[in-house]
């Protein structure tokens, strides 16, 4: 379950102490698609920041009480692990992860979870925060104190990370916060 429980605890006043997340770079990695974008899942999307900043998707949580907050605002959800998500193989053109992939237990299989569930030439967004910066130490730091078990990754392992599960992948945006973005490949018959 890893941090799940501590989030169903905080669900509650999430959007109160949290940013919203921010168009731009979504939308600056969601233009790598090779296919028309319509379809969009929101994985780990809590309460569906993301979601909400890019005007809908599918929020995929295993936390219910982030997902029951998501609900509140009309957005479609599914609880299900990351690491095995309930989606059928080739059901959306694209999915992100917004400041949550430093939770998910086994990122490797999320990951191929996110290859499998996108169609050829979709795209996977992840939006994350870079632990080689001053702030990323910081942060790391902050999260392992709270008793999250957190795992950060920068910016070119994640986009190594994502090449070994299928993606053409490259950094969009490189900083504290970064973006890296993944073109689904054809899967080999």
């Amino acid at each position: 379950m890893h941090d799940v429980p501590y989030f169903d605890a905080f669900a509650p006043v999430y959007d109160l102490v949290m940013p919203a997340a921010e168009r731009a770079p979504l939308t600056a990695g969601l233009a790598n698609a090779e296919r028309d974008v319509e379809r969009v899942l929101d994985l780990g999307g809590g309460t569906g920041r993301a979601a909400r900043a890019l005007g809908g998707a599918t929020v995929v949580d295993a936390s219910r009480g982030m997902l029951e907050r998501a609900a509140a605002d009309d957005l479609p959800v599914v609880q299900g692990d990351v690491g095995a998500l309930p989606v059928r193989s080739d059901a959306a053109d694209a999915a992100v992860v917004v400041d949550a992939l430093h939770h998910f237990p086994d990122v490797p299989a999320a990951l191929s979870e996110a290859a499998r569930v996108l169609r050829p030439g979709g795209v996977l967004v992840v939006r994350e925060f870079d632990p080689s910066t001053v702030r990323g130490r910081l942060l790391e730091a902050a999260e392992h104190a709270i008793r999250f078990d957190s795992t950060f990754y920068a910016p070119d392992a994640l986009q190594n990370l994502l090449a070994d599960a299928g993606f053409a992948a490259h950094v969009v945006e490189r900083g504290f916060a970064y973006t890296v973005a993944g073109v689904r490949e054809q899967r080999s018959e």
